[in-house]
């Protein structure tokens, strides 16, 4: 091994322990909101794998390492978690989150907001609560989330004001909840048997 390739390795390690000191966190709680607890921490070392192999392909922290790590975690997801009814799952995990955890009397309007919010979010498409969740749980800004979603910034904030749109319809119209199938079934008009 030449000082040059020693110099080179010991780069490279430092560049990848900066991205992963900066990005753990973030990526971790990306995973977690999106897959079974259980799994976060290995869909995050299979990312942080890729990222390892990828390192000259990925950008510097400053400049959307973030984004792009949590594109890699997005295409694994798919990729592994294809057939499950993913907006079920995240809505469960959105009711069974701390909502109530310390609430008082004057709370109860934070608390009404988010029953309604639990109820709104699996009536929305799996496109509306991705872009949804970029920007509000994740912070990423139009172009991060574009990054991730591998499409432009502009298609981007399209989506979201989409998603948006239909969220706060839902939010608005909680009468609109009861599906097709909850309503009983109409027999149209009675008939004289005479």
């Amino acid at each position: 091994m030449t000082a040059t390739t020693a110099l080179d390795a010991a780069s490279r390690e430092a560049r990848f322990r900066a991205v992963h000191e900066t990005c753990y966190v973030d990526l971790l709680r990306f995973v977690q909101r999106r897959s079974h607890p259980s799994h976060a921490e290995d869909v995050v070392a299979d990312v942080f794998l890729v990222a390892w192999r990828r390192l000259e392909e990925l950008p510097p922290v400053d400049d959307g390492a973030r984004a792009w790590l949590f594109g890699v975690a997005r295409r694994s997801l798919l990729n592994s978690q294809r057939g499950q009814d993913r907006r079920e799952a995240l809505a469960v995990r959105i009711a069974a989150g701390p909502a109530s955890a310390g609430v008082t009397p004057s709370d109860t309007d934070v608390v009404d907001r988010r029953l309604d919010l639990a109820a709104a979010w699996p009536r929305l498409s799996a496109t509306d609560q991705e872009a949804l969740a970029l920007t509000a749980w994740d912070g990423l800004s139009a172009p991060e989330a574009a990054a991730v979603l591998q499409i432009s910034a502009v298609a981007f904030r399209l989506r979201l004001s989409r998603a948006r749109r239909t969220l706060r319809h839902h939010l608005n119209h909680p009468a609109d909840t009861v599906r097709a199938a909850d309503r009983p079934a109409s027999t149209g008009p009675e008939r004289s048997t005479r």
